[in-house]
């Protein structure tokens, strides 16, 4: 199943997330043509010589009030959804080329199942040099392409979000999608995603 795609200017925007123009970040987007762009996705939550540059400073003292920030990124060839994450803190992506986000809102999830409807995402176009804030209740997960070209994408987040789990908690009942530290995620069947809860109903979006 194929999906409109919208600008990032669209107005049905703003219920997941804000544009953000107050840091220089035109190095950082420079330092990341030199990571892979392989013809699947890698996503690396934390890059050393990123987190060297002078911007990671501005970040960890501003981004999230104090709090430590680690700098990653997600490249690669992609056109499914196949899963969707959120996490209980923003997460801010910078677009070092141009590329397509799948986005929906963790109030549609029903938790009386881990379920949710995959009709309900919404497909938007992030140009390169553009930073965004997608907020904690925003579902996202890999970026996809835009007319089939390989993307860059700087993903900011709290330190060790993303890594394994210490403990793999049983006590209510969203705690089965805890996929990795401060990561919940619904899988869709086709995705083939191991231990993942395969919880998206309907078809397996596509920007084709």
């Amino acid at each position: 199943m194929s999906i409109e795609v919208k600008k990032i200017t669209d107005p049905a925007f703003r219920k997941y997330g804000r544009v953000i123009t107050d840091y220089k970040i035109s190095e950082l987007i420079e330092k990341m043509g030199a990571t892979p762009c392989p013809d699947d996705v890698i996503y690396i939550p934390s890059d050393p010589e990123l987190e060297s540059l002078d911007i990671a400073n501005d970040f960890n003292i501003s981004l999230y009030g104090g709090l430590p920030v680690q700098i990653g990124y997600c490249n690669g060839h992609n056109k499914l959804l196949n899963a969707v994450e959120y996490h209980r803190s923003s997460e801010f992506n910078i677009a070092c080329d141009d590329l397509i986000l799948l986005l929906g809102s963790q109030q549609d999830i029903n938790y009386e199942d881990n379920t949710y409807d995959t009709s309900l995402i919404e497909a938007f176009l992030l140009p390169k040099g553009t930073m965004i804030e997608c907020y904690a209740t925003t579902l996202h997960y890999a970026p996809c392409s835009y007319q089939g070209a390989g993307f860059r994408c700087v993903i900011l987040l709290p330190k060790e979000t993303n890594y394994d789990l210490v403990v793999k908690p049983d006590v209510v009942a969203e705690d089965p999608l805890l996929a990795a530290r401060n990561k919940w995620l619904i899988a869709h069947p086709d995705a083939n995603i191991a231990g993942a809860v395969n919880g998206l109903k309907g078809a397996n979006i596509s920007v084709d």
